[in-house]
């Protein structure tokens, strides 16, 4: 079921690499500058996923703040992320170069703006390594509506049932098993529904047959 899926959708954040904790300083730093009274009930694990947008949506501030929020969120992650405080996780690179190796197809799906994944890219080494890239700016909604999803299938020409999806989120794997996209889960030990859960991204070259001790 897995080994035979000849395209693979991969997230991002939380996933290759390791932002959570740049995201959640990034968005605390915004709110503290813009809104420090929203700042003790902030609590940004129950928006892991989901886009800058949403997540600043969720808190209710009039549209000229959030288009503030916004903007400076982005504008401090961004900063961080070219300090080199984002790291890829292990195993990141070994699974695309099995996969290329293999003969098998990477996309990326992200809920990130493109700008900031661009950095990202740049930043951890893995630009070029994606047959496309699909961000949270190119479709209406973000994860966890299956939207994302839906349009990767459809603006690659890939059939739901020749994919498999490696997200991280409860967000994620909701938006790929709503497109109908067989789902591992990572980084956890209790997956979302629908969704296989692996501690790590080695596991996932394990069950593909690479020698996980090899070098990145």
């Amino acid at each position: 079921m897995i080994a035979g899926r000849r395209v693979w959708f991969c997230d991002l954040d939380g996933t290759l690499v390791d932002s959570g904790p740049v995201h959640r300083a990034a968005f605390r730093g915004a709110i503290s500058e813009i809104t420090p009274g929203l700042l003790d009930a902030f609590r940004y694990d129950a928006h892991a996923g989901a886009s800058t947008l949403e997540v600043v949506a969720g808190l209710g501030t009039d549209a000229d703040t959030a288009e503030r929020l916004v903007r400076r969120k982005q504008k401090l992650y961004r900063e961080y992320v070219d300090a080199g405080l984002v790291a890829v996780f292990p195993g990141a690179h070994r699974l695309l170069d099995h996969l290329a190796r293999c003969g098998r197809v990477a996309y990326l799906v992200t809920s990130g703006s493109r700008g900031s994944v661009e950095r990202v890219l740049a930043a951890s080494g893995l630009r070029g390594r994606f047959r496309g890239v699909l961000t949270g700016d190119d479709v209406p909604t973000s994860k966890p509506d299956p939207a994302i999803y839906h349009e990767a299938c459809r603006r690659w020409t890939i059939e739901p049932d020749d994919a498999i999806a490696v997200e991280d989120s409860a967000h994620g794997v909701a938006s790929a098993v709503g497109a109908g996209l067989v789902t591992l889960q990572v980084h956890t030990t209790e997956a979302a529904p629908g969704a296989l859960s692996l501690r790590h991204l080695d596991e996932i070259v394990a069950l593909l047959g690479l020698d996980v001790n090899s070098r990145e």
